[in-house]
């Protein structure tokens, strides 16, 4: 990620999932680096991640145990958030399996007085799925909470576990008016240059978590890809809308049964569009500027696929959307 451009593009944070532990706490009731796949341990690990200036980010369970059978925290966070802050952790997500009778707002707040006794900052993200709609009273509890189930990597598709990006987007629809600046929804990670999606679909779902001022992290194997999917991941014109300094979240401005329209206020007056084409065939899109009420005045019109600027909203436009494709402008203020 130093070498391939990632870091420069602002990915700063390395984050090991479920299965770093060790299957018992130790006699003292602390949690165990699995010493087959961290024969170093924790620390030294994070003073490597560290050392290479990314910051480093670890992951638990608000239940007995996580969702992969390992200790969780239940009971012992005040003694884990110390554990994770004398080996340095910058970011902590925590899970919601085997959380039996708990309840969600106190069992995380419990979580939260823990990592602030600990004295060490640290982005707490939670992930109850939604399930309790986390939205509602988490802003003061975490930095980001997830709103669905775990995302997979097919465009449309609607498992036990497992939600496609189709699906996920639509449970966004209204959320907006909970996020800002420290307090974010999370939609899950990005699949951009998982298998299950192609080129297309991936250059989609990074638009449209852009849109959705998502948390943006890369779930891919970021040791092996291919130049196309990398340009995508390290897309600035992107990125910068993701984290625009205003903070707010993108908003489904018209759903048709074959097209999605996001907008986006931006800092500096501007906006950002996003037309998705969610349809299995081509169409020509009419955009008619005069129907987007939320502009006010004359805008320069900027292509972040394309990269460059193509005119301004004095002119309308008419263009071929791909089969779930996107359209993606950034228009600035003239």
């Amino acid at each position: 990620m130093v070498t391939n451009g990632m870091q420069a593009a602002g990915y700063n944070y390395i984050v090991v999932d479920d299965g770093w532990e060790a299957l018992q706490r130790d006699s003292l009731g602390n949690l165990v680096p699995d010493p087959a796949k961290f024969p170093h341990g924790m620390k030294a690990l994070a003073d490597y991640v560290h050392a290479k200036g990314f910051k480093f980010g670890i992951h638990n369970c608000a239940g007995r145990t996580t969702c992969n059978g390992f200790p969780g925290g239940r009971g012992h966070e005040f003694q884990d958030a110390r554990l994770y802050a004398s080996w340095g952790v910058d970011y902590l997500k925590y899970d919601w399996c085997d959380h039996g009778t708990a309840d969600a707002r106190e069992t995380y707040k419990t979580m939260r007085d823990a990592l602030y006794a600990a004295g060490r900052p640290v982005v707490y993200s939670l992930c109850e799925w939604g399930n309790n709609k986390p939205w509602e009273w988490a802003k003061d509890i975490g930095h980001l909470w997830r709103t669905t189930g775990d995302i997979t990597d097919c465009y449309d598709c609607q498992g036990e576990y497992d939600l496609g990006m189709k699906y996920i987007l639509g449970l966004q629809v209204g959320l907006e008016k909970y996020a800002g600046p420290d307090h974010w929804n999370d939609p899950d990670m990005l699949e951009v240059g998982n298998p299950g999606l192609t080129l297309t679909e991936s250059r989609s779902l990074f638009s449209l978590w852009c849109m959705l001022a998502a948390p943006l992290m890369a779930g891919n194997d970021v040791r092996n890809m291919n130049p196309e999917i990398l340009e995508i991941l390290t897309n600035r014109e992107a990125i910068a809308i993701d984290q625009d300094s205003l903070g707010k979240q993108g908003y489904l401005f018209m759903d048709h049964p074959s097209k999605q329209i996001w907008v986006k206020e931006l800092s500096n007056g501007n906006w950002a569009l996003c037309i998705h084409n969610t349809g299995t065939e081509s169409y020509v899109q009419r955009i008619n500027w005069k129907h987007y009420g939320v502009l006010q005045g004359e805008y320069e019109v900027y292509d972040i696929w394309k990269k460059k600027m193509i005119g301004s909203t004095a002119k309308n436009r008419d263009i071929t959307i791909p089969a779930r494709d996107v359209v993606f402008y950034k228009l600035i203020k003239k």
